[in-house]
């Protein structure tokens, strides 16, 4: 089962993940609460839309801008509805 980790913790684990671009996509409630805080940061992908951040933080640990989401997916990109992904110091196992 895919898992996310971070500092040693999974914050993420699901057997329902969808690959884009190389990029594991868990459903969003797999994700912990705890470990989140929203993020002011966005871009823009030609053809998935406007992305949205997270930065981690949990026991004097802060990872800005780790786990990105599409809020409103353009068509072509409905698979990443109400998922996330991962990058910087986050481990994704597969």
């Amino acid at each position: 089962m895919p898992k996310a980790i971070w500092n040693d913790e999974v914050i993420a684990e699901s057997d329902d993940t969808v690959i884009v671009e190389g990029m594991h996509y868990f459903p969003r409630e797999s994700l912990r609460e705890d470990v989140l805080v929203p993020s002011d940061t966005h871009t823009i992908c030609p053809w998935k839309g406007k992305a949205s951040y997270y930065t981690l933080t949990a026991n004097g640990h802060t990872t800005p801008d780790a786990v990105w989401f599409y809020p409103e997916p353009k068509p072509d990109a409905k698979a990443v509805r109400d998922r996330v992904a991962f990058w910087k110091d986050v481990r994704v196992e597969a």
